[in-house]
């Protein structure tokens, strides 16, 4: 009985996915022209499952966003800031 307690416990903790992490990425949306811009990028990321957290900038040009990658993407944040009309890239 012990051996399928521990057996059960150690399923346990791996069954919760132990790699999952909140990530943050700075995406390079250069197409924001006007200081209203970087309004309609925040909603759009934020509309999207798993972002914690979303700084935009006009001046730089950029998004900052913070999200649990076992819900989203990177790819899914760059999708949504082209669908609102601002392209956007991973900044290096």
């Amino acid at each position: 009985m012990k051996k399928l307690l521990t057996a059960l416990a150690l399923a346990a903790t791996f069954a919760v996915p132990a790699w999952a992490a909140t990530q943050t990425v700075t995406l390079s949306v250069p197409g924001m022209t006007c200081p209203t811009c970087p309004i309609i990028v925040k909603k759009a990321i934020s509309r999207i499952e798993g972002v914690d957290k979303v700084d935009v900038t006009f001046e730089p040009r950029e998004a900052v966003v913070t999200f649990d990658d076992t819900k989203t993407s990177v790819h899914e944040l760059i999708k949504a800031t082209g669908d609102a009309g601002f392209p956007s890239s991973v900044k290096q």
